[in-house]
Formats: C-alpha cells, sequence, structure tokens
C-alpha cells in the first residue's frame, strides 16, 4: 500500500510540473504582450517639375497620371515602436536608407532596426538620392546627375509623415490573413533552347498569395491596412514618361476610396512575376484600371473576412547579416562599403542585411533589400514554424536581383544583368532565414 501512494504522489508531482511548464509556457508572451498603440500618415511626393523617371532606360517625366505617395504606419506597444514605410518609387540605394533611417532615428528616437522604408517598385517615378548599384550594373544608364532638390523634398516629407504619426498614436487592434489574386505572371519566358528573356510565362513558378493586416481603432473603426503581393509596377512601359505609381498605386488608391483609410502596399518576392499586362505605352492600353478587379477587389474579400483581432500585441524585431559570394568582376560602389567585406581568403563577399518582425508568435514578417525569386520566399514559408510568414522586398534599399541557383542556367536579364550575387546565394539567404525563424519561435 505505502509504494502505491509513494507511486500516486510522484505521478501527481510529476503531472503537477508538466502543467506548470504548460502554464508558463503560454504565459510568456501573454505578460509580454501590452496595448497596442497604432498610426497611419500618408503625404504627397509628387514632383512640381520634370523629373528622370527610375525603371527602363534614361528618360524624364512629361507629365502625372496618378499621384504618388508616401504611406506611414506606426506600431507602438510598450517601449517598443515599429515604424513601416511605403513609398511610390522604384528604388533606394541602401546608403539613401541608411542616411535616412540615422536621421529618422535622431529626430524621433526609432532605432534604424525598426524603420522598415520598403518601395512598391512603380518604373513610372522619379529617382531619388544616389543610384547605388544599379550604376555598377548599367552605368549608360546614369550619365546625369540626380536631383539633390527632389531627394530632399522626398526626404522631408517623409520625416514631417513620420512627425504626424507620432503626433497621433492611439490605442488599436489588429489582426491578419491571406488573400489570392492572379494579377501576376511569371515573367522569365523560356525559348526551345532553354534560354530566358523578359516575357510572360503561364507555366513559370508564382507566387500569388496576400498576406494583410488589419489594424483598427479601439473602437472597431478602420484605421488603415496594410497589403502584401509580388508584382513588378511595370504595367507602363519604357514609352511612358508620365508619373504613376503603377498597378501597385493604383490599387491602393482604390482600396483607400472603398475603406476610407490609407492603405500601406508592400511588395514581395517580384523578382521574376510581372503583372498580367505588361510595359504598356499607356494606362488604357495597358488595362490599367483593371487591376482594380484584378487585385484591389481580392485585398478587400480577404480584408472582410479577417474577425480575429486584438489588442494584446507583442512586437519583437531582430536582424541578421547573410554573408554571401559577391558575383567575380563586378565593381562596387564607394558608398555601399558596409555591405561588402573580404573572406579569409580575400574574395569579396556581400554582407546581405535581413529583418525580423515577429507579432504574437503568429505572425513573422521578414525582409530584404532584394529582388527575389517568388521560389525563395515561397520556400521559407512553407518551411516556417509560424502560421502566417510574409515576405517584404524592396526594404531598406537594393542590392540587385537574387534567383534561384535553376535559374543560371537559363540566363537572362535578372541573372546576367542585375545580379551580384553567385548560384549559392539563395541557399545561403533561405537555410539562414529558416533556422533563424525555427529559432525565433521558441523566444
Amino acid at each position: 500500500m505505502s509504494r502505491l501512494i509513494v507511486c500516486m504522489l510522484q505521478i501527481v508531482r510529476i503531472f503537477s510540473i508538466y502543467l506548470f511548464l504548460i502554464l508558463v509556457g503560454v504565459s510568456v508572451p501573454v505578460l509580454r504582450a501590452q496595448q497596442l498603440r497604432a498610426s497611419v500618415s500618408k503625404v504627397d511626393i509628387t514632383p512640381q517639375n520634370s523629373q528622370w523617371l527610375l525603371g527602363y532606360g534614361e528618360r524624364k517625366s512629361t507629365g502625372v497620371i496618378d499621384r504618388i505617395f508616401h504611406r506611414v504606419v506606426l506600431l507602438s506597444e510598450g517601449a517598443e515602436t515599429f515604424c513601416l514605410i511605403s513609398s511610390d518609387i522604384c528604388l533606394v540605394s541602401p546608403a539613401e536608407y541608411d542616411r535616412v533611417a540615422a536621421e529618422i532615428h535622431e529626430r524621433f528616437g526609432i532605432p534604424p532596426l525598426n524603420i522598415w522604408w520598403t518601395v512598391t517598385h512603380t518604373h513610372a517615378a522619379p529617382e531619388v538620392g544616389p543610384p547605388g548599384l544599379p550604376e555598377a550594373f548599367m552605368g549608360e544608364r546614369y550619365t546625369h546627375e540626380w536631383d539633390r532638390a527632389y531627394t530632399r523634398m522626398v526626404e522631408d516629407r517623409l520625416l514631417e509623415s513620420i512627425g504626424e504619426a507620432m503626433a497621433n498614436l492611439e490605442p488599436a487592434k489588429m489582426g491578419w490573413g491571406w488573400g489570392f489574386s492572379k494579377a501576376n505572371i511569371n515573367r522569365r519566358a523560356i525559348d526551345e533552347n532553354g534560354n530566358a528573356s523578359l516575357g510572360l510565362n503561364p507555366d513559370g513558378p508564382v507566387d500569388r498569395k496576400i498576406g494583410l493586416i488589419r489594424i483598427d481603432k479601439a473602437n472597431g473603426d478602420p484605421l488603415t491596412l496594410v497589403a502584401n503581393y509580388p508584382i513588378h509596377g511595370t504595367v507602363l512601359g519604357q514609352a511612358n514618361t508620365n508619373i504613376s505609381g503603377d498597378a501597385p498605386g493604383v490599387v491602393a488608391a482604390y482600396v483607400e476610396e472603398k475603406i476610407g483609410v490609407p492603405m500601406l502596399f508592400i511588395n514581395g518576392a517580384a523578382g521574376n512575376l510581372a503583372p498580367i499586362y505588361s510595359v504598356y505605352p499607356d494606362p488604357r492600353s495597358g488595362h490599367l484600371s483593371q487591376f482594380k478587379v484584378l487585385l484591389g477587389d481580392k485585398i478587400l474579400d480577404a480584408y472582410a473576412k479577417i474577425e480575429s483581432v486584438t489588442g494584446a500585441v507583442d512586437l519583437q524585431t531582430a536582424a541578421l547579416i547573410v554573408n554571401t559570394p559577391r558575383k567575380e568582376g563586378l565593381s562596387w560602389p564607394d558608398d555601399l562599403a558596409a555591405y561588402a567585406e573580404l573572406d579569409a581568403q580575400g574574395k569579396p563577399q556581400i554582407r546581405l542585411p535581413v529583418r525580423f518582425l515577429k507579432i504574437n508568435q503568429s505572425l513573422a514578417i521578414w525582409s530584404a533589400p532584394l529582388e527575389l525569386f517568388c521560389e525563395l520566399s515561397n520556400e521559407v514559408r512553407e518551411e516556417s514554424p509560424f502560421p502566417y510568414t510574409y515576405y517584404y522586398g524592396y526594404s531598406n534599399g537594393w542590392l540587385g536581383y537574387l534567383p534561384t541557383a535553376a535559374a543560371y542556367a537559363h540566363g537572362g536579364y535578372e541573372v546576367e544583368r542585375v545580379n551580384a550575387f553567385t548560384p549559392r546565394a539563395g541557399e545561403d539567404l533561405t537555410a539562414s532565414v529558416k533556422s533563424f525563424l525555427m529559432g525565433w519561435l521558441s523566444e
């Protein structure tokens, strides 16, 4: 009898310890979570004069189809403030990001780790800042000086927008979910000899998921929406010289009209993805307005279905550097010295920065200054331990295209012309990101 009692007491003790560990594991995120505060701002950055447009060959603007904007969302819980920016421009150099992030930090106290500046990648918007790596790829395109006055205006209005958002933080709640749209298509056309060229490839890899973050005021009224979808901003082609947000800008404006608050469009892994109507000379022939239906209505449908929202939020940010070899023979701009180093054998390496945002052990977002091929972000998402994993491309600068290893056999523009990496870079990146996400879930 005594042995039975001892055995039962041991079972009770083990069960009590097990229950305690479960409760501790469940309670840690709850204890960390605090009341979310959020705000949004939107400011016009359309130039008043003719500007050099970025995307395609050298050309200057002759008019405006639709206006372009900065859109800024601030998320704050406790002492942590996170700043997400979406700008209707094509690219910025990492050096430009570093300079602007330092100014934001000095003025508002937000650390650069928590400042994500993404661009929609429209090819019908002006250049902003020094060319950076594109000059190494396509030096013949940059025979002109970059416009310092317009760049300063863009920077000043971004600072104004962040200041406005800082002043308007209010209690909020958020939720997230998935949508789906067929507005994009693989753009690496493969001929009978296996050679790739820019075109349309309905049989190629694609990513058509929309990653949504819905942010409401405490009373349930909408505050803002963040929509993440991979698509080149190339409905309008080289022949167009009028400023436009292209498909991302048109879709954002349409959704905003429907929900009554700003929407941030965040591009994804669009390195090998085009809009289904591509490189047309004007909006009419490019069916630009149809993207309101193809993508805008799909965002609205998914937005309406997000019902699980919470004001108790735990925001965590992190970063890592992925070191990977640089393509041989590529010159490297002096202002990007922080993104390069030599390995032990003296061979050039690229220091590729990756950022992470975790929300409530449920949503993980990772970002990089790349035009990433969609297969790579698809792989990370499929193997991520988080129920929701989004990739924010064109973030905090641009270090070129990052193709898959398999793409090198087909060549083409993305591999041969605007690529600073070797075939192993994709594996270096995905292995590092997947490993980090696996470890991060348990923290």
